[in-house]
């Protein structure tokens, strides 16, 4: 046992819970839920956290560290038109999937032929929203924003997982110091949970549902694999999933959206410098586990602490934690030059918001792009074979 074991999972917590918890803010008022489906909402992912992470680190004695699907988040938070009692529908539909990737290989093949450059340019066209809020909000909020984007660029040099939470600090400090932001006046009375009643929308199933599986997968799980396989470890995929589905389908009864394998937070986690030797390093999930038990207890605080926070701040944070993974899209997009314009289409689509028979401009994006894939490869076909 070594106090870096501690240290990097308590830090890896705080980046995980600190840079994206505005966005799940975010996500919930989209859905229209309430200040208690909020609060349950955060709880139960936070539950989701600890369960997953604790359990997988001390059965398979590896470093696995979880954490919600932010990009996921995202997609919530830019849908319109969708109750709470229906998204948590898709949220089901989102877990449950995973699960049935879990189950059943030729379901997880087929998901995996997806295109990496059609999912990544979903993904981006998603997040693109949020990247320009920031500046967005630099016109209302200037002298509050503009610094804040300096110290991000500026902290990123040294270390880019704890930049984004050093913003959220020095923006709470500077909220608070020209008046913009006021402590809240609600106490810290433990987080309780609370029973959201699914709604099925087909609409709503497609549109987001299957959009919200798609984008845990590509961009959170993928990447958490490839993350333990580049620390020297052999991850047990299947096994992985199963639990994390799971736990995502308990959780959506609660308001929570999908659990997935962390990949920033679990870089942190699985190096050197959380322990020399990589077969101690599994040590850091139950400390993991135990930060986000506190989170989850004291979630109403938090989330209360963030309502009383200037929205320019909460868009700033939200797009800056949001950039590192829209520069990663972006570049998975476009780096194939045959599949170059079809994920062009695929992003633009997703980005303008377009929604038609009810069904979300990210499912459409997708379509898309694969129609225009499709139409590439047979122009291809043929002139090789006319």
């Amino acid at each position: 046992m070594r106090l870096s074991i501690i240290s990097s999972a308590v830090i890896a917590a705080l980046v995980g819970f600190g840079s994206t918890i505005a966005i799940i803010i975010a996500a919930a008022h989209a859905v229209g839920a309430d200040a208690a489906q909020t609060t349950s909402w955060v709880a139960a992912l936070c539950l989701s956290m600890a369960a997953t992470s604790g359990f997988l680190s001390v059965r398979y004695r590896i470093p696995v560290v979880t954490a919600w699907s932010t990009p996921g988040a995202a997609l919530i938070a830019a849908s319109s038109g969708i109750s709470v009692n229906a998204a948590v529908g898709a949220f089901l539909l989102a877990g449950a999937l995973i699960v049935l990737a879990a189950a059943f290989k030729p379901f997880g093949r087929l998901i995996e032929k997806i295109p990496t450059a059609i999912a990544a340019a979903m993904l981006a066209g998603i997040l693109i929203r949020f990247v320009m809020a920031v500046f967005e909000s630099a016109q209302g909020a200037p002298k509050l924003v503009l610094p804040l984007v300096a110290i991000f660029l500026v902290a990123r040099l040294f270390n880019p997982a704890l930049a984004v939470l050093a913003v959220l600090f020095i923006g709470l400090g500077l909220a608070f110091g020209n008046g913009s932001a006021h402590l809240p006046a609600t106490g810290i009375d433990p987080s309780s949970l609370v029973f959201v009643p699914p709604v099925f929308e087909p609409t709503v199933l497609i549109g987001l549902g299957l959009p919200l599986f798609l984008v845990t997968m590509a961009s959170q799980n993928l990447p958490g694999f490839a993350v333990l396989r580049a620390s020297g470890y052999t991850p047990p995929s299947r096994p992985i999933l199963a639990v994390t589905g799971l736990a995502s389908v308990v959780s959506a009864l609660f308001g929570a959206h999908t659990s997935n394998l962390a990949a920033i937070s679990a870089a942190i986690c699985t190096g050197p410098d959380t322990h020399p030797d990589p077969r101690k390093r599994w040590l850091v999930g139950p400390f993991y586990a135990l930060s986000y038990l506190l989170f989850a207890v004291f979630s109403g605080g938090l989330i209360a602490l963030m309502a009383a926070l200037p929205p320019e701040l909460i868009k700033t944070v939200a797009g800056l934690a949001l950039m590192g993974a829209f520069t990663g899209a972006l570049s998975s997009a476009l780096s194939d030059e045959f599949k170059r314009f079809p994920a062009v289409l695929t992003l633009a689509v997703t980005a303008s918001g377009l929604s038609l028979f009810g069904i979300g401009s990210a499912f459409w994006g997708l379509a898309a792009g694969l129609v225009a894939l499709a139409l590439d490869e047979a122009a291809l076909r043929m002139r090789k074979h006319p």
